[in-house]
């Protein structure tokens, strides 16, 4: 009887740490700026109105959500399927259709080759990150071959 293997679910570790240290830094940032804004404009033709801090303290919130887009990928996969979501948009494929699980020397990150010559990135699987990457990519290559030798068994 051969076990099933386990799930695995992947975040980057340093790309999270630098956009939430990052997004709040923005959002003081703008907070500061806001209070500091009042009274008349330099040619004294308007003034700074309450409603222009809570603006510029709106414009910190904006931009430090744009920065926690960059937080978002994560790498999940079972038996079946890999599922992965980028900062911008999400693949899900089962293991049939994936060649191999590539992370080249000098690649930013890792990333699915699949059996149509396709190459997925996995934003989650970063460099940055060293151990816990090359971890992940092992256990990515362990579920695949684990699918791989569940096909030739099932023949």
């Amino acid at each position: 009887m051969v076990s099933k293997p386990e799930a695995v679910r992947i975040r980057p570790r340093r790309a999270r740490l630098v956009c939430w240290a990052s997004a709040i830094a923005l959002v003081l940032l703008f907070t500061v700026l806001a209070t500091s804004l009042h009274g008349a404009t330099g040619s004294g033709y308007g003034t700074f109105q309450r409603g222009d801090q809570l603006a510029m303290v709106g414009l910190g919130v904006l931009g430090a959500l744009a920065f926690l887009l960059f937080a978002r990928p994560k790498v999940e996969a079972d038996a079946q399927r890999v599922r992965v979501q980028n900062v911008i948009g999400s693949y899900q494929l089962p293991w049939e259709v994936v060649r191999g699980v590539r992370f080249d020397r000098g690649a930013p990150w890792a990333s699915l080759e699949l059996h149509d010559d396709d190459l997925v990135p996995m934003l989650a699987l970063q460099a940055a990150d060293k151990e816990l990457a090359v971890d992940g990519v092992r256990e990515l290559r362990r579920l695949h071959q684990a699918h791989l030798a569940q096909g030739v068994a099932g023949r």
